[in-house]
């Protein structure tokens, strides 16, 4: 067990590792931040200065090198557009929005998957269950931008049960988090479905009915047990795309969280808030992902050997 976890933990580093790299060569594709800080009637002299004192006239690879260090150190710079704010401050101040949002889309995802998976799989080829299969189709076909316009046109234009944007108390995360976390409905019922319709097969569930136990037991406690081992893993998935997603989301939804900082961030050529938020994602989206990995292996001893 114990070097199945380290294994796990070198792979993250090395990933994130990975992405610090990527996302410090993507940063610098999109031209020099320069052009976006200086006003239009500034001269090369000072676009030159300025190029110096952000060291962005230094070779790329040195560049990289620093940046590395100072992050290893928790220093990701400061923020080129919003002056005298750190790069992870900003983050820092943007991400509990985010979290909070994306929290609620996955309790969102999990309440209405999970039941409708496990239906659709005691009651395959039925009426529900190719209601279910509609519900999947529709929700892996729709892009989560125009979902949300849909569901703010509807539920918040003409029937002004909700608030069209912003962030504030429950009425204003339901929208966002049903267009956010949709797609996640619809995977994950799939997965919950495929594995019960597994696990219902199986001689032991044959066998409790056999012995008498009642048969809401034998769904929901005995089949749903050993079924849920598939969707746990998705749900390491389910935060990066939940991460990723809100990006989009809460542009739609003027959601104040790191997505839309990012957008900000990119349109005013920040790199260090750029390269903030996308490693902030990754850790988050990695530390995730061995969480589940972890609960996999107590879940299911055979992985610890592999």
């Amino acid at each position: 067990m114990q070097r199945y976890l380290i294994r796990r933990a070198g792979q993250s580093l090395l990933a994130l590792l990975a992405i610090s790299v990527i996302t410090f060569g993507l940063s610098h594709l999109s031209g020099s931040p320069v052009d976006a800080m200086l006003p239009d009637d500034a001269g090369p002299e000072e676009a030159e200065r300025l190029t110096r004192e952000w060291g962005l006239d230094r070779p790329i690879h040195v560049q990289y090198l620093t940046f590395l260090g100072n992050a290893l150190r928790g220093d990701l710079g400061d923020s080129l557009k919003w002056r005298g704010s750190t790069a992870l401050g900003i983050v820092a101040e943007r991400l509990p929005a985010t979290l909070q949002l994306g929290g609620f889309a996955v309790l969102v995802s999990t309440i209405i998957a999970i039941p409708i998976g496990v239906l659709a799989g005691v009651y395959r080829d039925t009426a529900f269950d190719a209601a279910g299969k509609l519900v999947a189709l529709l929700g892996q076909a729709m892009p989560n931008f125009w979902l949300g316009i849909v569901l703010i046109w509807i539920f918040a234009v003409k029937l002004g049960w909700f608030p069209t944007s912003g962030r504030g108390g429950f009425s204003h995360m339901v929208l966002p988090a049903i267009a956010m976390g949709w797609f996640q409905v619809a995977a994950l019922m799939r997965l919950t479905r495929s594995a019960m319709l597994e696990v219902l097969d199986s001689e032991y569930i044959k066998l409790a009915r056999i012995k008498g136990v009642p048969e809401w037991r034998v769904i929901w406690v005995h089949a749903l047990r050993n079924a849920a081992i598939a969707p746990l893993t998705y749900f390491g998935v389910i935060a990066g795309v939940i991460l990723t997603g809100s990006v989009v989301i809460e542009t739609v939804f003027a959601w104040p969280g790191t997505g839309q900082l990012a957008i900000d961030a990119i349109r005013g050529r920040d790199y260090p808030v750029i390269q903030a938020v996308v490693l902030t994602f990754a850790v988050v989206f990695i530390l995730s992902n061995l969480i589940v990995d972890t609960l996999y292996a107590y879940v299911d001893p055979r992985i610890r050997y592999q």
